[in-house]
């Protein structure tokens, strides 16, 4: 692995150009992947037919990557991440299988670009491990945790321009409330956009500690008592709109469905009802015969895309929330193109 392929500008960038982590530890030690047994059950069939690519379009810190990898030795893996930090960890991690892996800095919606860049007309398997990595979530500094004092960072590419203390400083009450209320189901968003904005009045917001206290003592204390920390809601809206999650993910899961070879497998782990509610619509759909039901024939070119391979959502079992309780909440969906689209 002599480069990491970069999507912004179309440059390549050299490991050695990517920053150094501020955490501690290899990869190995700090990641244990969500739903790693089931999604390498799911996503063999796929893989298993002779050389193969698969699509990791959230390679994190690289646990399902190199699982991935060791089961199949005859497999191309192309692992996609905005955040620099996790490509130079993972590619640590997958040094071993550098001459089958293309580490690439992209938001997963530029997948097409991505497989073109790469010149994959099709791809075998794709996995999306969605929402905020471990690596993300350890380091205090980017400011995704609100249990630690931090700046309002929060963008989960360190380069990008938006961060969560400028949607909190500069965004319309009106605006920050149907966020909170879109985003982050907050029941009291437009009384939460008010207390911001009147807090923004005296001073801009830039650390999480004084947001966090903020959200305290504007929830009402019976929610607190059964609905969680406080700020656990806003915490989430924010991340989404710096981001720009949602709107990736509706972008990105298409591209990735069209680019399903017949018989290809996709594996999706979700962890909220907003994401996995695109997930489940977007996979639907095309699972779905679009011939009119009183027809007594299969219209041509009509017929569904995708097999499901789930029954509804999977959640993971109960030794694997005791072992990582970042599985507590998972949806894992999945699916396999039987044919090619029109």
């Amino acid at each position: 692995m002599a480069v990491n392929g970069s999507r912004e500008g179309g440059t390549a960038v050299a490991e050695d150009d990517v920053p150094e982590g501020t955490g501690g530890g290899s990869a190995r030690d700090r990641h244990v992947p969500v739903a790693l047994d089931r999604t390498l059950e799911l996503l063999a069939p796929a893989l298993s037919r002779g050389p193969a690519v698969v699509v990791d379009a959230t390679l994190g810190m690289g646990g399902h990557a190199e699982a991935l990898l060791s089961a199949h030795p005859e497999l191309t893996l192309v692992g996609l991440d905005r955040d620099p930090q996790a490509l130079r960890l993972a590619g640590e991690r997958l040094a071993a299988h550098r001459d089958r892996l293309h580490l690439v800095h992209a938001v997963y919606d530029e997948w097409a670009d991505v497989l073109d860049d790469l010149g994959l007309p099709a791809v075998d398997g794709a996995l999306f491990d969605l929402g905020v990595s471990s690596l993300q979530l350890d380091e205090a500094d980017r400011g995704f945790a609100y249990a630690q004092d931090a700046p309002l960072d929060m963008r989960m590419d360190p380069g990008a321009e938006r961060t969560a203390a400028d949607v909190l400083n500069t965004y319309p009450p009106g605006e920050l409330a149907r966020i909170l209320r879109q985003y982050g189901e907050e029941r009291f968003a437009s009384k939460i956009a008010g207390a911001i904005a009147r807090e923004r009045a005296k001073e801009p917001f830039a650390n999480s500690d004084r947001l966090v206290q903020l959200l305290y003592d504007t929830v009402p204390a019976a929610s607190r008592r059964t609905g969680g920390h406080p700020a656990k809601r806003t915490f989430q809206a924010l991340r989404i709109e710096v981001n720009a999650e949602l709107d990736v993910l509706g972008r990105a899961l298409p591209a990735a469905l069209d680019s399903l070879a017949p018989g290809g497998r996709i594996v999706v782990l979700a962890y909220h009802s907003l994401e996995d509610r695109i997930v489940k619509r977007g996979l639907a759909e095309r699972a779905t015969s679009r011939t009119p039901v009183d027809l007594p024939v299969e219209l041509p070119g009509h017929g569904p895309e995708l097999r499901l391979l789930t029954r509804g959502a999977e959640l993971a079992g109960e030794q694997e929330r005791a072992d990582n309780p970042r599985a507590a909440s998972v949806r894992l969906r999945a699916a396999e193109r039987i044919k090619e689209s029109a």
